[in-house]
């Protein structure tokens, strides 16, 4: 069964970084979260969702997720509430003190979690978490006081058109893939960990609103999103092809 969303309670601005730049919103909880509405797509909202979950299970350092929703009188008070919707959204709880995370940053994440992120976007083929010393978004914040790593924003995860040759030039941790991937004992204990965070799947899947199931509000067109087409691309982890990955 279907949460009930948390309800937005007020609309306090929105993002100018990012393709879907998300509202700040405060909900019911009195917690704030960015969130992502009809303006992102049905694609876009699956992919946080359930790739949120998985990381979660993981054990990755994702800010709490729910799904969050507007009534219809304060999204129209808002000049581009119709972005949003009034609709079940996507909300992920905004963290305070960080910042982006840049390439100074780099050496200070611990080796564990540089490979955990890596073997995850590779895992869920996310294209978005790219920097060079050229340019990049690598969707991860640094928290101030030593909090560490914040691992956002998965709306590019499952993407159809992954490259996995550009994915190997330009993620953000790709100096750990000859430790991870060219090594006899690493692969073997990160199966067993994807594979145990795989269970949180149909959970996730069975949470989905209705709503996003289809691409518009009469629920007359299927949204492009096929989760058994997504869970085979996640299963492919137990098979050696996994581990090949060139560099």
């Amino acid at each position: 069964m279907t949460r009930e969303p948390l309800q937005i309670m007020e609309i306090l601005g929105r993002s100018e970084q990012g393709l879907t730049r998300p509202f700040l919103c405060r909900c019911e909880d009195g917690n704030l979260y960015y969130v992502k509405g009809r303006g992102a797509g049905r694609r876009s909202l699956f992919s946080e969702w359930l790739a949120g979950h998985l990381a979660q299970a993981l054990g990755l350092p994702v800010p709490p997720f729910a799904l969050v929703q507007a009534l219809p009188s304060l999204v129209r008070l808002h000049p581009e509430g119709g972005d949003l919707g009034s609709q079940p959204a996507f909300g992920s709880r905004k963290v305070d003190h960080t910042q982006d995370l840049t390439i100074s940053h780099i050496r200070d994440v611990p080796v564990p979690m540089r490979r955990d992120v890596l073997v995850f976007d590779w895992w869920i083929h996310n294209t978005d978490r790219t920097l060079t010393t050229h340019s990049g978004n690598p969707n991860l914040l640094w928290g101030a006081d030593d909090e560490g790593l914040v691992v956002i924003d998965h709306n590019t995860a499952f993407d159809p058109t992954f490259d996995p040759r550009a994915f190997c030039e330009t993620h953000i941790f790709s100096e750990e893939i000859p430790a991870v991937f060219h090594d006899l004992v690493e692969p073997i204990a990160y199966v067993g960990r994807l594979q145990k965070a795989l269970a949180a799947w149909p959970d996730a899947c069975q949470n989905v609103p209705v709503e996003w199931w289809f691409a518009d509000e009469e629920r007359t067109v299927p949204a492009n999103f096929d989760p058994n087409v997504e869970l085979a691309l996640l299963n492919r982890c137990t098979g050696p092809a996994f581990w090949k990955l060139a560099t």
